[in-house]
């Protein structure tokens, strides 16, 4: 039986398509003469911010043009930099993209009602939490246990710590009674590592790279292909479960008491 249930942030319970680290990411980057994609941007999505430039900055392509337009290979004084005009490109938005995913209340709700504790994790530092957490109470959602990367000595996903300082805080007896729920690969690799139930959301996803009124305009058999194309991904990944949207949540864990 599933007492505990923990979300990550951005993408999954808040902020559709996960556009605020997106955004920030590919403006730092353009800052230093470098246009990352899309594509290169979002893969290391859910990862600890940090790590996310330091991967990025060392994907063979933007190694190339970082050599290119520098004269020299990046190193970590660069991704010291970088990480500190990501923040404050970050802290100017962040409390723009807290507004909470559809369905996501209603499914807290009924899973709170069944006795269900809420926990969380994120690539999200301390103080970027501070921003998002108040911001998304404000418009009704609030975990029972938020705990960033900061907690567990920055050994943030796909490390499994951040989901055993949840259970720990939230008194889970077992990682058989947990279910960890994401919208990325890192998600999916964090819940792996946790040994816990693992569940990778589809629709607003990060891996699905959309907005709302994007995803909404595309036709039915362009929706079916793109929904199948991230549960794939998320299948791959070693997810245990997939789901379209949040709303799915509480009757398929009912199904596993």
């Amino acid at each position: 039986m599933i007492k505990t249930v923990i979300f990550d942030w951005a993408g999954t319970t808040v902020d559709y398509g996960c556009f605020a680290p997106v955004q920030a990411f590919m403006e730092v980057f353009k800052h230093y003469g470098v246009e990352p994609t899309m594509e290169e941007t979002r893969k290391p999505m859910g990862m600890l911010k940090i790590d996310h430039i330091r991967t990025m900055l060392h994907m063979e392509r933007i190694e190339q043009e970082w050599e290119k337009v520098h004269g020299v290979l990046p190193n970590e004084e660069d991704v010291q930099k970088m990480y500190a005009l990501f923040e404050e490109k970050l802290f100017s938005i962040l409390d723009q993209f807290a507004a909470p995913k559809p369905h996501v209340l209603e499914a807290v709700a009924q899973l709170r009602a069944q006795g269900v504790r809420i926990g969380s994790t994120t690539g999200y530092t301390d103080e970027m939490m501070d921003i998002v957490a108040p911001a998304a109470l404000a418009q009704g959602y609030a975990p029972d246990c938020m705990v960033t990367p900061d907690a567990v000595g920055g050994k943030g996903r796909p490390y499994p710590y951040m989901v055993f300082r949840n259970m720990q805080e939230l008194g889970s007896k077992s990682v058989a009674e947990v279910a960890k729920v994401g919208d990325t690969v890192s998600d999916i690799k964090e819940g792996k590592a946790a040994g816990v139930f693992t569940v990778g959301v589809v629709e607003g996803s990060s891996e699905m790279a959309l907005t709302q009124e994007e995803f909404e305009a595309l036709s039915e058999d362009e929706r079916t292909a793109a929904c199948d194309r991230v549960a794939e991904v998320f299948r791959s990944a070693g997810a245990d479960a997939v789901i379209m949207t949040m709303a799915e949540l509480p009757a398929l864990l009912r199904q596993m008491r």
